[in-house]
């Protein structure tokens, strides 16, 4: 079906006049005509009858004008879909990113973005390092917010660092360790409560102890969540090394203590993660841009 006739038919009908038509789709009022009458013969339905001097739509002419609404509309829909992906109004990111920056981080960064571009769909993946970066090298990701080692960056990425985050030993407020200042050898004689294998907390755990050639703690409690980790530890059992940034406000509030562990002083990063080499959406960007202005 010829739908460039269907859209001039289209238009005749909702004038009621060729001339109209014409004016509207900046062609000859002739032309008009002539692509009509081809349009008639290829459905072969008559679309209009004589009445007086001017024309009518026929019975069916009136259905078919009615069907046609839909299309122009949807038309219109797709035209503005485009004009807005285009300047970035619309459309959907992928985010995919590590406990930390996901529960401490992102929840704000979406805020302000999505107060500014309500439009756009926001789809928010949670995992640890390992599978964060899997999923960015393998499209299912647009952008990945990783915190963790530069160690454990793939070749295949771009990174660029926000700022660097303290790592902490913490334990109970009761603990006989809390607030105190011991060596890493008796630290990593109490039991841990760590996150699954693949968290970045645990590699750089297990990479401090190696380090510093002392035998790496019993994990007597795993559990794939960070709150849940928090609160283990909060109700007396064992310790945790983890970012400052999940259990400040237990330090400061006296439910949580630090433990100050000699000569270890480790920070990690809070990057954005990109695919090496490849250009930008702009509603990527737009992302990026707000998560840099937010710090």
């Amino acid at each position: 079906m010829n739908i460039h006739g269907l859209k001039l038919f289209y238009q005749v009908a909702i004038t009621g006049s060729f001339t109209k038509a014409a004016e509207l789709m900046c062609i000859s009022q002739p032309a008009v005509s002539s692509q009509i009458k081809k349009f008639e013969h290829e459905i072969g339905v008559p679309l209009f009858k004589q009445q007086g001097r001017g024309v009518v739509l026929t019975e069916f002419g009136a259905v078919l004008a009615e069907k046609a609404q839909n299309l122009v509309s949807l038309e219109k829909h797709i035209e503005s879909f485009i004009e807005d992906y285009r300047h970035a109004k619309a459309g959907t990111i992928h985010l995919v990113a590590t406990y930390l920056p996901a529960n401490f981080l992102i929840p704000k960064w979406a805020t302000t973005f999505k107060g500014a571009n309500e439009d756009v769909n926001l789809i928010i993946t949670t995992t640890n390092t390992k599978d964060a970066f899997e999923q960015l090298m393998h499209y299912k990701a647009d952008i990945a917010i990783y915190g963790g080692g530069v160690s454990e960056r793939p070749e295949e990425v771009t990174w660029e660092e926000l700022f660097e985050d303290e790592l902490w030993f913490v334990v109970s407020a009761d603990h006989p360790y809390a607030n105190q200042v011991i060596s890493l050898a008796d630290m990593v004689k109490e039991p841990f409560i760590m996150r699954e294998e693949g968290s970045s907390m645990r590699e750089h755990l297990f990479s401090l102890c190696q380090t510093y050639q002392v035998k790496p703690p019993k994990i007597a409690l795993q559990f794939n969540g960070i709150n849940e980790t928090i609160r283990s530890v909060m109700a007396g059992y064992g310790a945790n090394f983890i970012s400052s940034l999940a259990v400040r406000e237990y330090v400061d509030s006296g439910q949580l203590a630090r433990v100050y562990v000699e000569h270890v002083n480790i920070k990690h990063k809070i990057a954005i993660c990109t695919r090496k080499d490849e250009k930008h959406s702009l509603l990527v960007q737009k992302f990026i841009e707000t998560i840099k202005s937010s710090l």
